[in-house]
């Protein structure tokens, strides 16, 4: 995956996002976070490891550990391995501009996989469970439009 378009983003001498991913050694799960990001307007961005980079996605709410609640989720850049580390302020004049911190982080396992539909199991510190992100149809340029939400559990699963 590249990570040119988040590259061309940024100006590493001026702001201390990682500038290249970072190996990873094994462990239990993929890697996920949720960092609050308080830019010109506060969203989420939730982020999926996935073949050596970050898939990414702005959730302008308050993501929920509640089923059958819907957030929109507009799909970013990829970020490189290492930023589901960073926090701190992204300078004025740069790309995302404003205060980032980890809201949630934790691990997660892939359940489906398509180019319009993601299942997850989350286990972080605030959310948990089966998570769903859904490709909205595309409307004229709309096709980074998702819908994430929680999924009720499975029959006989009930931790999640």
């Amino acid at each position: 995956m590249s990570l040119n378009t988040y590259k061309a983003k940024r100006d590493f001498g001026r702001t201390s996002e990682p500038a290249h991913s970072r190996a990873r050694a094994g462990g239990e799960g993929l890697i996920y976070v949720i960092q609050k990001h308080r830019a010109s307007r506060l969203h989420y961005d939730l982020r999926l490891e996935d073949g050596g980079v970050l898939k990414s996605w702005a959730i302008p709410k308050t993501p929920l550990n509640t089923g059958g609640i819907k957030r929109l989720a507009v799909q970013t850049e990829d970020h490189p391995l290492g930023y589901e580390d960073f926090e701190g302020t992204i300078p004025e004049n740069q790309y995302g501009a404003g205060t980032v911190e980890i809201w949630d982080k934790g691990t997660y396992c892939a359940l489906e996989a398509t180019p319009a539909k993601i299942v997850v199991e989350l286990s972080g510190r605030r959310l948990k469970g089966r998570f769903a992100l859904i490709r909205i149809k595309a409307r004229a340029g709309g096709e980074k439009n998702w819908l994430f939400f929680k999924l009720g559990p499975l029959r006989g699963n009930p931790r999640t």
